[in-house]
Order: C-alpha cells, then structure tokens, then sequence
C-alpha cells in the first residue's frame, strides 16, 4: 500500500534527480565547453541553489563517475562514465539500425563488410556480415586490432586536430598488429602480417600518417593492400553522427585476387554505402570534410 510517506519520498528523490540534469546539462553546456568546466560559485548562480549543496551534488556525481574534478582549476566537468555510457547507447543503435545495410552492402559487392568503432588505440568489430563466396576474408565481430595499421582505424582519426593526432600517435603509433585475441573462425588460409608486405608500407611515422589522414578526407576513403593479412585488401569509409562527427567506420575486404586493379572502385562505393548509413543514423559529415 502507498502511504505519504512513500508519496513524498517518490517525490523528493523525483525531484532530486532533476536538480542533478540540471547540473550535468549546465557542465555540458557552451558556458562550461567555453571555460573548460564550471566551479561550485558558479554553478550555485546558475541555479539559485546553496554552494554547500551544489558542493554535496558535485561530490555524488563524481563518486558515480559522472563528473570529473580538475585538479589545478577546482572546476567540474562531465565525466568518463557518462560520455562511456551515451558511447555504449550509440554503438547499440549503430549496430541496431546498421545490419540490413551491412548484409545488403555484403551480398551486392560479395564481399565480407564491417562496422568498427575506436577504442583508445585499436579499432573494435562491432559487426561483421561474411561474404557469400566459399573463400572470403575473416569475420572480425568482437576482435580488436591496431588502428593505425588498418583503413578503417585511419578513417576514425581522419577528422582529429594534428595536436590530438600527435598525442595519440606517440601513445598507439607502434601498437600490435593484433591486440585482442582472434576468437573468430578463419574461413582462409590468409596470414596475418606482424608487419606489412614490403612497398606495402602506408603509415611508417607521424608525418606519413598525417599524409594519409589527408588523403582519405580528400577522398573520402582510405584502402588496404596486404598491410594487414597477406593476399587481402579491403576499403573503408567513415560514418558521421548529427554533429558531423566521425563514429565508425564502414568496410569491405577481399581476396586480392577477386579485387585486383579496382580497389579505388570499392573505395567509392564503400564510401556512398556508408554515406547512406550516415544518412540512415541522422548523421552528415561536417562542410569542411
């Protein structure tokens, strides 16, 4: 049975949620982007509430994770918990709303089709549709590899500033080839390569990197040949969110021998496919891209 009790303490933690949005829609607000975060003075102006309990709030959120405390200017920001779990929602729905396109994608050029998304240095499988030919490269779904030995890891940094670009370079830039472990079925007798076939070489340091980086946003693609897996090249084309922002990348790898000279060819319609998913996701690249 409901008593008032009950009714009132619904309402007062009812109410208590909705003074903590309020907080996390101000951090992720254009005041706190502006200034890198908003202090406890602050804060307590923009909501007319007591800084001893906009202070108590903070400290709640943070021991949650859903707030972050800079150190040097005292000042909060959203936390790594919350960006985590808006990321783990996004990448449901990506897969969700991205399957019938990936199986139509694989059954048209025939070949296996992936949706990755960026984990820190790697690049993560979310889902992989095979080819329908008997010999067909590996289905990655669940596999983590390197990004910068990959198309598809390239395509998920294409549209970072180069000062970002550096930091992560000189942090993933000589990673392994394969980072997790391979639980998938190889389907071929395709070798994976601990480094690539030599000539093959796309990305041997930073300014080759940022060279590359160019050259797929000018594209609008990136390409593999044998850097990966000997006798495998593959395509893959970034899909953007509603901010114009690069989410995951679509691609497409083969057999060398069924591909040959028409790897610019994939790449172009990798690119409209996953044009098409941006569009599908109610996403569009930004003008500069």
């Amino acid at each position: 049975m409901t008593t008032a009790a009950t009714e009132s303490t619904g309402r007062r933690n009812s109410s208590g949620l909705t003074r903590d949005i309020e907080i996390l829609d101000l951090l992720g607000g254009p005041e706190a982007e502006q200034a890198g975060g908003l202090g406890v003075m602050r804060l307590a102006q923009l909501t007319g509430r007591d800084k001893a309990v906009i202070s108590r709030t903070l400290g709640t959120l943070a021991n949650a994770g859903l707030v972050d405390r800079d150190p040097v200017s005292l000042n909060y920001r959203l936390g790594g918990r919350l960006y985590a779990l808006a990321a783990r929602t996004t990448e449901a729905t990506m897969v969700a709303r991205s399957r019938a396109l990936l199986r139509r994608v694989a059954q048209t050029a025939r070949e296996t089709t992936h949706l990755c998304v960026l984990r820190g240095g790697n690049v993560l499988t979310l889902l992989s549709e095979l080819s329908p030919h008997e010999v067909r490269t590996t289905a990655w779904a669940g596999v983590t590899t390197a990004a910068w030995r990959t198309p598809s890891g390239r395509v998920l940094i294409s549209d970072w500033d180069r000062a970002s670009l550096r930091h992560w370079y000189d942090l993933h830039g000589h990673d392994q080839a394969l980072v997790g472990p391979l639980t998938t079925e190889m389907t071929t007798g395709f070798t994976l390569l601990d480094a690539p076939l030599e000539g093959k070489e796309v990305v041997t340091d930073f300014e080759s990197l940022l060279a590359e980086l160019q050259r797929i946003r000018e594209q609008g693609y990136a390409t593999l040949d044998e850097e990966f897996e000997a006798g495998v090249v593959g395509a893959s084309a970034p899909v953007y969110d509603l901010s114009g922002r690069i989410v995951a990348a679509l691609n497409v790898s083969a057999p060398k021998s069924r591909i040959g000279g028409q790897l610019d060819k994939l790449g172009v319609y990798v690119a409209r496919a996953a044009a098409e998913l941006s569009a599908h996701l109610g996403g569009a690249p930004r003008p500069s891209a």
